[in-house]
């Protein structure tokens, strides 16, 4: 086949499909409803069935539940009547994927799932099936024709439980209160991990910050400085709040402007920065990272953030920041 060939292919099975999502949209069972709240007070897990490519869905949508802190997990049915049903457990409810309804591999866990007294919800496009009759709850899908040319291999009818499925999930989401910080929480090694990291997960604290009062000596601030080994000292005022700040730069100006000076004669108070940028522990790298913008190298954490500074709590370095995965 040519390129334009292949090419008018697939928009033609993409369009096929989107037809059955469309229709989907204009039949959505009104029963979900009812699945997404027993869902939500299920005191077990969410069971995720299915045979062949309605079962690959199973997996997928488990998967997506699990994502949103819902306890979930798939459970193969042909392994099930081989001596796995004790994966099932009371107060479990159990979600069955199956495009006629009648799969025997499924129908026989029902007896079981019916004997211990778990949740059945079913999504099939078939009403009259034995799965959907048996359920407690049975989302009817709308018949629509399959992307292939044979209208054989599942396609439209797959895409259609997907979507319903995770349309369930963001329902569930929202019923549920799920945030964003939540939904960060369950993915620490991911690119939303990172973005909602907060500053307190990352900063420098307790000995290793380099505090010195306002009326420290130069010689001795300079003495922290290098000890500390981050380029800065933070300087306190009454009742240990944040007075100012002082990094290398500031060294190297007051020796340039004036080489008479005796450095070490002078006191921190009269070298420091006052009202350095500062962020609260609670804000969010990606700001702290936006306040750097490549003009500082250095950002203090204190109580109050940066509208009413109080205490200095941490640091943040912009060589912290970079470990974590950020540029």
């Amino acid at each position: 086949m040519t390129r334009p060939e292949i090419l008018g292919i697939v928009r033609a099975a993409v369009g096929v499909e989107l037809k059955g999502l469309t229709k989907l949209r204009r039949n959505i069972p009104p029963a979900v409803a009812d699945a997404v709240r027993m869902i939500a007070s299920c005191k077990g897990r969410i069971v995720f069935t299915g045979v062949g490519k309605s079962g690959l869905i199973g997996r997928k949508v488990s998967a997506t539940f699990s994502s949103i802190g819902v306890s979930s997990f798939f459970f193969n049915p042909s392994e099930g009547v081989h001596g796995d049903l004790g994966a099932l457990a009371k107060n479990d409810v159990v979600v069955a994927f199956s495009k006629s309804g009648n799969t025997q591999e499924l129908l026989k866990i029902i007896p079981f799932i019916r004997r211990v007294g778990l949740g059945l919800i079913s999504v099939t496009e078939n009403s009259r099936s034995r799965l959907s009759r048996l359920s407690d709850i049975s989302l009817v899908l709308p018949d629509a024709k399959e992307a292939c040319p044979y209208n054989l291999a599942p396609t439209t009818s797959t895409t259609m439980q997907l979507v319903l499925g995770d349309a369930m999930a963001i329902a569930l989401l929202k019923e549920k209160k799920f945030t964003a910080e939540d939904f960060a929480l369950l993915h620490p090694g991911g690119n939303l991990g990172r973005q909602m990291m907060k500053v307190a997960e990352i900063m420098r604290k307790g000995r290793e910050l380099p505090l010195v009062p306002e009326e420290t000596t130069m010689e001795q601030v300079l003495g922290t400085i290098i000890s500390k080994k981050l380029g800065v000292a933070i300087i306190t005022g009454k009742g240990g709040r944040l007075a100012g700040i002082i990094v290398d730069g500031d060294l190297k100006r007051i020796l340039l402007k004036n080489r008479s000076t005796d450095l070490f004669k002078l006191r921190a108070k009269d070298v420091m920065t006052r009202s350095p940028a500062t962020i609260g522990p609670d804000k969010l790298v990606v700001e702290a990272l936006s306040m750097m913008q490549g003009r500082i190298t250095s950002l203090v954490v204190a109580e109050g953030g940066s509208r009413r500074p109080g205490k200095p709590v941490g640091l943040v370095h912009v060589h912290d920041i970079l470990r974590q995965g950020f540029a």
